[in-house]
């Protein structure tokens, strides 16, 4: 195995079984080969990689825990192509032809934060993602593991300046609607105006100000419980949920 240890540039490890089987169902195009633990017994799984004839190498567990060192691999690695984002101009394209609302995530670098907002907003469908280049986490093997599958559904774009990228589609038409910890309206009680784009920042710094700048309307979440605050993930799952409720009537 002589790539143990050392990741090259031109592909990425996807791990865990369902990650790799949404991987399998959805772009098996972007797969070059699966590793499998010797004892890798999943009938459904091993059904997929056979009918898409995928290159499959099985290992003994020692040699199987050198191709990729990480917690809940479930016996099965897949190696697959880079992660492929948009162009920003495509994905404003997109976003206006199939009614698509643009998560902007500002400053937000924690890989596991970055997955459970990919895979919630998989989950809700009509939602795509704006991440900036700098200060923040790129869509790397723990943003996939952690989106379980949510990468072949919601669209990415990486930009250099997300308030170039927000001024861009406000002028197309979009609303922009910042997630606020203290002040703005309650948005059960927010009338949303489509398209929008929604921008959460992160947990410590929230929105920096040349974004807030930008916003037409800040919303925040109602609590009637403990003087804390919801993580992004929380705060980005109920915020969406609402946004697709309402854009649903």
């Amino acid at each position: 195995m002589a790539r143990a240890g050392k990741e090259k540039k031109d592909f990425m490890y996807l791990y865990g079984k369902n990650s790799v089987l949404e991987r399998i169902k959805h772009d098996p195009g972007s797969i070059r080969r699966i590793y499998l633990q010797d004892n890798f017994s999943v009938k459904h799984i091993n059904r997929a990689i056979q009918k898409e004839k995928i290159q499959t190498v099985v290992l003994p567990e020692k040699k199987f825990l050198q191709v990729k060192r990480a917690d809940r691999m479930q016996g099965i690695v897949a190696e697959v192509d880079k992660f492929h984002y948009l162009g920003f101009k495509e994905l404003l394209s997109r976003a206006i032809k199939d009614d698509l609302t643009m998560v902007f995530l500002d400053s937000v670098s924690d890989p596991h934060n970055v997955g459970s907002i990919m895979r919630t907003l998989a989950c809700l469908g009509k939602f795509a993602m704006v991440i900036p280049e700098h200060d923040a986490c790129d869509i790397n093997e723990t943003v996939l593991h952690v989106a379980s599958g949510g990468e072949n559904f919601v669209l990415v774009s990486k930009v250099t300046n997300l308030s170039t990228a927000l001024i861009a589609a406000k002028k197309q038409g979009f609303w922009a609607v910042g997630s606020m910890i203290d002040g703005g309206e309650d948005v059960t009680e927010t009338d949303f105006a489509f398209p929008l784009c929604l921008i959460l920042g992160s947990e410590g710094k929230g929105i920096r100000p040349g974004l807030q700048k930008q916003l037409e309307v800040r919303v925040r979440i109602q609590m009637s419980g403990a003087p804390l605050s919801f993580n992004v993930t929380t705060a980005c799952a109920i915020l969406c949920h609402e946004i697709e409720r309402q854009r649903s009537k």
